[in-house]
């Protein structure tokens, strides 16, 4: 089947990491596709979801405490190295996005996704930096110098904020989201059973 799951995401998120390992998985199994839409979470955040830094600056200790616990039950679950937290966070993750956006174009979007989860999350590495993403450039098959180079240009911080602008307008208030035949939103990893069976009812009246 040719559907494809919209799969708008930002690797500075450990929930999204989880949920692009489950996601291009249940791609494999299912035979779906997947659309890669990198956007800027923290403009979402700061237009329609502050209560993310509320949050972070006045956390409820109850809360905070069982949302550890439940990441860190789905960290192993998953088998995925995932440090909490690490040594920079929040990361500017803009750039790397932005290399996401060229990936795309070349196919090797979840290739080059994948290595910037794995450097930050797995290996604690500042992905805001170029030598890093170079690195995962590299481990994604594609041209390093020529990737980032685009990726810094006019066009692609551009094609950013339209990505974000987007989830934004189609009611998105986070990472990571999921839109199955164009309106049906899922949000957060957890999601991906709903997503598979959303897709499936599609496949079926294609």
């Amino acid at each position: 089947m040719s559907t494809q799951v919209e799969f708008f995401f930002d690797c500075s998120s450990p929930w999204t990491y989880l949920g692009f390992e489950a996601l291009c998985a249940a791609a494999r199994e299912d035979g779906f596709g997947v659309c890669f839409r990198p956007f800027l979470v923290g403009g979402v955040f700061n237009t329609v979801n502050p209560s993310v830094y509320e949050m972070r600056s006045k956390p409820v200790v109850p809360k905070a405490r069982y949302f550890t616990k439940d990441l860190h039950d789905w960290i192993k679950r998953s088998g995925l190295a995932i440090r909490w937290t690490p040594s920079i966070f929040p990361v500017n993750s803009a750039r790397a996005m932005r290399a996401c956006l060229v990936a795309a174009e070349a196919g090797a979007c979840e290739a080059l996704a994948r290595r910037v989860f794995q450097l930050y999350w797995g290996e604690d590495r500042d992905i805001s930096q170029p030598d890093v993403l170079a690195e995962a450039c590299v481990a994604a098959g594609l041209d390093a110098a020529a990737t980032l180079a685009e990726a810094d240009s006019p066009d692609r911080k551009a094609q950013l904020r339209a990505n974000t602008d987007e989830l934004i307008a189609r009611g998105g208030f986070g990472t990571p989201t999921f839109y199955v035949g164009g309106d049906d939103m899922y949000f957060g990893q957890d999601r991906i059973i709903l997503v598979r069976e959303a897709m499936a009812r599609l496949a079926a009246r294609v």
